[in-house]
């Protein structure tokens, strides 16, 4: 894979990103509707946020991917097998909750995702699940055939064959018939715009691997004649757009959001933006329809064929890096660009069965490292100024990505403050935790795990440049619940000067972390004010937590919108309440709620539990979602149980068990010990399971707690420690 491949699939992603949030507000609007509110033109985001809530259109081509490494594809050999629609399903039922969150649950029969996802979890396996066959032509051919396929183009750079190939397969899920030609067109495009920036060329290319004599073929070449029939004035996409709304507008296809009107904007948008970034992304979201969606996708092809210097700061400056999840996996729901973007990056080198180059390994193979390498990236971090002892006050200040000065690579962060004072506090930090007062709506239900815990190590480099103040550094993590700021020990850095700052987190704690990042203090004479410049590089989060949950301190969050969460958890399935300091789940058939990080590989954890009713009561272990984990379970015929999930979803299967008579209502204490394959599960200290998993084991995973077969619990506590 050639080595500029790798910043544009950050561009691509970035600009999928911002192509979503501008087009979010006005989703399922009108043209006439958009026009008659703001009028001919919508330059900027035509809302604004605190910070953007999760949204399908990212979930899903975020999460899907995730298959290519679940399976063992870009883990273990890469050319033994390709990408099944059975990896893509097991992905869906993997990471989208229950009927909440990731999609719109509008329901059997009217949403496709919906409808997929029931089909797969009662039996009925990929790709019959989103068969035309199983669904009928209408639920198959709707929008979502195209709106997650583009990062198979992003992890294909200049592949378009095996981009389609996958596209196909994971589309096939959920989708079908003009549906899949949808998925093959986005991703194609994206994938050849890697070599071509020609907008007519990429579209043509694209085209060619839709079927022919299709529906989806007709409306792009429609809009194509239409463009190279008519005159090319600024307003000229209009009467295209009449055009389209006549011969193939929503009413002349049935079900909810149809595929062929809103692929008719994306050709119209392409071909009548003519290669601009701006200028397309703006015909697409003023023609309505399914804006998100469609912008979206036409920004990922302009991303990567343009690249960073199309992308303005007006369109990066509020994403800041920023891209919010709402999977059930909480620890992956808060994520940078750049880091996500190395992922896929890392999954294109494996499936080139490539080495990464010595250069960039760092960058995609640490998905905790703020590198600032991407031209312009900030890896969403933020600046907050305090007057000490007074709280927070307003300054002038820049954030601006730089290669001024870099600790490694070309790229650092660099903070500007137009007017410092001694002694104040600067925080430069990236937020590890988001509460429901970090956004302005709930858009698809977002739910978090923090990404930093105590016990943890952070680490980062600062630079002070010789026309700057010098300053005491420390390194600091933020309780969110008691406003409690754990620092390291003040470090001098004298202008000219480069220190690399090291903090392990106090362990042992149960503190909610949201912030980690520096704190500067310049130093200077009293009642003295300044401008003050800063850089920081190869900032990270690292090692096993050490910590504990202890439910009298979690609560519950209530969403713009209504929905509620448990702090720090997400929820699979089930009924969820907090009673006198203790977490109750209960369910019908299965509830299961997760919490922690993914990245906790060797740990001891314990849990206090009290079973209430039913004859199934576990805690699972080494959670990598719903479908991977391992769980120790008290069920019946007094028996304590470690079990190992099953791939379809269809419950768990027990590796070993021993003797332990437990009864509901009295409290029970199970501990568990993973070091590599070796699992050690224990209730009340006693009927000790060792057991060793040599069948493709679970590598690391947070925890959580599960119920089966109508039966009730009680959390009180839990306690995670590192193995060494």
């Amino acid at each position: 894979m050639k080595k500029e491949y790798i910043e544009k699939i950050y561009s691509g992603w970035l600009a999928k990103i911002i192509g979503i949030r501008y087009g979010a507000p006005i989703e399922g609007w009108s043209y006439e509707k958009i026009k008659n509110i703001y009028g001919e033109s919508l330059p900027s985001y035509p809302a604004s946020y605190k910070n953007f809530a999760a949204d399908d259109d990212s979930n899903g081509p975020w999460f899907f991917l995730r298959a290519l490494e679940d399976s063992g594809i870009c883990t273990e050999d890469p050319a033994a097998r390709e990408l099944s629609p059975s990896d893509v399903a097991k992905a869906l039922l993997n990471y989208a909750p229950f009927e909440h969150g990731f999609f719109w649950w509008g329901g059997y029969g009217v949403s496709t995702e919906h409808t997929a996802y029931l089909n797969l979890r009662n039996g009925i396996p990929a790709p019959e699940s989103g068969s035309i066959t199983q669904n009928g032509k209408v639920m198959a051919e709707q929008i979502g055939g195209q709106i997650f396929s583009d990062t198979w183009g992003l992890v294909n750079p200049a592949n378009p064959e095996r981009a389609v190939k996958m596209t196909k397969a994971a589309a096939s899920v959920t989708h079908d018939g003009e549906g899949l030609n949808g998925a093959a067109f986005v991703a194609a495009a994206v994938s050849l715009a890697f070599e071509e920036k020609d907008i007519k060329k990429i579209v043509a290319g694209a085209l060619s691997f839709v079927e022919k004599g299709s529906r989806y073929e007709e409306v792009v070449c429609a809009v194509k004649d239409f463009y190279d029939s008519h005159a090319k004035t600024d307003e000229a996409w209009r009467a295209c757009f009449d055009f389209v709304k006549e011969n193939y507008g929503y009413d002349r296809y049935p079900g909810i959001c149809h595929i062929i009107p809103n692929a008719a904007v994306m050709a119209l948008a392409l071909f009548y933006g003519e290669g601009d970034f701006s200028k397309s992304i703006e015909i697409c979201n003023l023609c309505g329809w399914d804006t998100d969606c469609n912008v979206g996708n036409i920004a990922t092809v302009l991303g990567v064929a343009g690249g960073l210097s199309q992308i303005g700061a007006k369109w990066r400056e509020p994403v800041n890096d920023l891209v919010i999840f709402s999977s059930v996996m909480g620890y992956y729901n808060i994520q940078d660009i750049p880091a996500s973007a190395s992922y896929i990056a890392r999954l294109a080198y494996r499936l080139d069965n490539e080495e990464i180059p010595e250069e960039f390994r760092d960058m995609l193979e640490k998905d905790s490292l703020c590198h600032f390498e991407y031209e312009g990236s900030t890896h969403a971090m933020r600046f907050r100024y305090e007057i000490c002892g007074s709280g927070e006050a307003d300054r002038q200040y820049l954030l601006s990505n730089s290669r001024e000065w870099a600790d490694k690579g070309r790229g650092s962060l660099k903070l500007s403050v137009l007017s410092a004072e001694p002694g104040d506090d600067l925080y430069l930090y990236k937020k590890t935790y988001y509460t429901p007062k970090d956004f302005s709506d709930s858009r698809y239900d977002p739910a978090f795990s923090p990404v930093c815990y105590p016990g943890q190590h952070i680490e980062g480099t600062i630079f002070i440049p010789d026309y700057s103040r010098d300053a005491m550094v420390v390194l600091y993590a933020k309780d969110e619940r008691e406003g409690v700021i754990y620092e390291s020990e003040p470090v001098t850095v004298r202008r000219g000067e480069k220190k690399r700052l090291s903090f392990k987190i106090p362990g042992g704690t149960s503190a909610l972390l949201s912030e980690a990042g520096f704190i500067f203090r310049p130093l200077g004479e009293a009642l003295q004010r300044f401008e003050f410049t800063a850089f920081a590089d190869e900032f990270e989060i690292s090692g096993e937590p050490d910590y504990v949950v202890d439910l009298k301190k979690e609560g519950i969050e209530t969403w713009p919108g209504g929905h509620t969460e448990l702090s720090s958890f997400t929820r699979l399935k089930g009924n969820f309440f907090l009673e006198d300091g203790e977490l109750d789940l209960s369910c019908a058939d299965f509830g299961e709620m997760y919490t922690g990080s993914c990245s906790m590989r060797d740990y001891e954890v314990t849990f206090d539990i009290v079973p209430v009713k039913g004859l199934f009561h576990g805690v699972n272990l080494r959670v990598g979602g719903a479908l991977r984990s391992y769980l120790a379970a008290l069920i019946e015929g007094d028996r304590l149980a470690l079990m190992k999930s099953r791939e379809d979803g269809s419950g768990y299967d027990v590796l070993s068990e021993e003797y332990f008579p437990w009864k509901n209502g009295k409290e029970v204490t199970i501990k568990a010990v993973l070091r590599g394959k070796e699992i050690t599960v224990s209730a009340d200290d006693r009927a000790v399971i060792i057991y060793v998993d040599r069948d493709r084991p679970y590598k690391k995973g947070c925890v959580g707690i599960s119920v089966r077969e109508g039966s009730r619990i009680k959390l009180k506590r839990i306690e995670i420690k590192p193995v060494l």
